[in-house]
């Protein structure tokens, strides 16, 4: 069955950075294009970013280009979101997504605070 599992979320510094990882599993990974959501308490989900099927182009939420990097390894079936110079605004429960199935994963926390 269809699987995505993060991992890597806990609780850094504000200028910290962490890096978010998605595993896959139970579709073709390499045909779907991906997306990280993350939504914070009281507030809707966002989408953070999103990869295209070979990593050729991404796109990213206003307020995180330039510190925020997504990027996909098809062999290993992983997404990653790597997250520099956190701020606490970006305090967050983070999900990885594929659109093709419209499938969550069960997401993991960022907490950006001193």
């Amino acid at each position: 069955q269809v699987q995505l599992v993060e991992s890597g979320g806990g609780l850094v510094q504000p200028g910290g950075s962490l890096r978010l990882s998605c595993a896959a599993s139970g579709f073709t990974f390499s045909r779907c294009s991906m997306r990280w959501y993350r939504q914070a308490p009281g507030k809707e989900r966002e989408l953070v970013g999103s990869i295209t099927t070979t990593g050729s182009t991404t796109l990213y939420l206003d307020s995180v280009k330039g510190r925020f990097t997504i990027s996909r390894d098809n062999a290993k079936k992983m997404v990653y979101l790597q997250m520099n110079s956190l701020k606490s605004e970006d305090t967050a429960m983070y999900y990885c997504y594929v659109p093709n199935l419209s499938f969550w994963g069960q997401g993991t926390h960022v907490t950006v605070a001193s």
